[in-house]
């Protein structure tokens, strides 16, 4: 496909500008998509607001935006399981599909990860085209829209820790932290069929989204005290940290019960944090961390489509892309009102 596209391309901290591009030329093994929504992740409101996550510094123009779905308009020479006009869910991350990790299927371990949005890797899809690895687009059913294929990149999240966790039906589980990914969570703890689940934040609107997604009581952690309540009961089976915050993994310790797994899926902004590994070794309750996810995208597609996770329902705000920056910076200046922001590309 020939032409130009428009493309926004995060120039400095908290500056965005658009520019035109060619659209990108695909190879054999790759389709281009349309990009028809992409959600505004939390690693992307770090770049834009601080020029960095952990180690990875924007140093150069970036494009940002890495939770996509679209439409096929193009289709590579050796493509076969996809064709123009369908629909796809984009997984943003490719392995170098050669290594140990790659090899054993744990490909979001891969040394050589090319991930969306991420410096020195590939850029975003805050843009209109994008040429992709067609083995990393999944075709949706008629019944998942292409926002519902944004989602799934967060969705991936919340599943793959409950899975590392091994959380089963008729445990109990605390979520701290309502945001996103704790969202994402509670919807998989739901689908896997456990009812007992704890939400905790200190933001209303977060604990009330929680509350209709499934949580079974809300916790305010500025109003309540949560360590005293769940000790009252005995901790919990599952303990599950998505806020990425110093004071809730430290709390983390004294939340789980005996012989139950604490899963830290938030990452910190600090490497080196303060665990209460005195607690957690009292009840020889284990540690799980995760980093991403992995061979998913199908599993959320499907759970999606049964109508198991209405993972649409987490959506707060939708910005059209000619407002993208505007809508970026309003995510970081109101994160007590945004739950979840998308924006629509076309």
């Amino acid at each position: 496909m020939e032409g130009k596209m428009k493309v926004a391309v995060m120039t400095g901290i908290r500056k965005m500008e658009t520019e035109e591009r060619e659209i990108p030329k695909i190879k054999p093994d790759e389709v281009l998509v349309k990009i028809e929504y992409v959600g505004v992740c939390g690693s992307d409101m770090h770049f834009f607001e601080a020029g960095r996550v952990g180690n990875w510094i924007v140093d150069k123009p970036l494009v940002l935006g890495h939770e996509g779905g679209g439409t096929v308009v193009e289709v590579g020479a050796d493509v076969k399981d996809l064709k123009v006009g369908d629909r796809v869910a984009m997984e943003p991350g490719v392995g170098c599909g050669h290594c140990e990790m790659c090899k054993s299927g744990k490909y979001n371990l891969c040394p050589d990860m090319d991930f969306m949005a991420v410096p020195g890797q590939r850029n975003g899809i805050f843009l209109e085209y994008c040429a992709h690895p067609a083995s990393m687009c999944f075709k949706l059913p008629d019944n998942v829209d292409t926002m519902e294929g944004g989602l799934v990149e967060p969705l991936a999240v919340g599943l793959h820790a409950v899975n590392i966790s091994g959380a089963k039906m008729g445990q109990s589980a605390v979520v701290l932290g309502c945001g996103c990914i704790g969202l994402v969570t509670i919807m998989s703890l739901k689908a896997a069929g456990i009812d007992e689940i704890y939400a905790v934040d200190v933001l209303d609107k977060r604990l009330e989204k929680a509350k209709e997604l499934g949580a079974m009581r809300t916790i305010n952690g500025k109003e309540e005290d949560v360590v005293a309540l769940l000790q009252s009961m005995g901790g919990v089976d599952q303990v599950y940290e998505t806020a990425g915050s110093e004071f809730t993994t430290l709390q983390a310790g004294k939340l789980v019960g005996a012989g139950g797994t604490v899963t830290l899926v938030g990452m910190c902004a600090n490497a080196e944090i303060k665990l209460d590994i005195g607690s957690i070794s009292a009840k020889e309750a284990k540690i799980n961390t995760i980093f991403r996810y992995r061979n998913l995208y199908p599993t959320a597609i499907k759970l999606i489509s049964q109508g198991k996770i209405p993972v649409k329902k987490i959506v707060s705000h939708i910005f059209d892309f000619k407002e993208i920056a505007e809508g970026v910076n309003y995510n970081i200046d109101n994160k007590a009102d945004v739950i979840k922001a998308v924006i629509k590309m076309s």
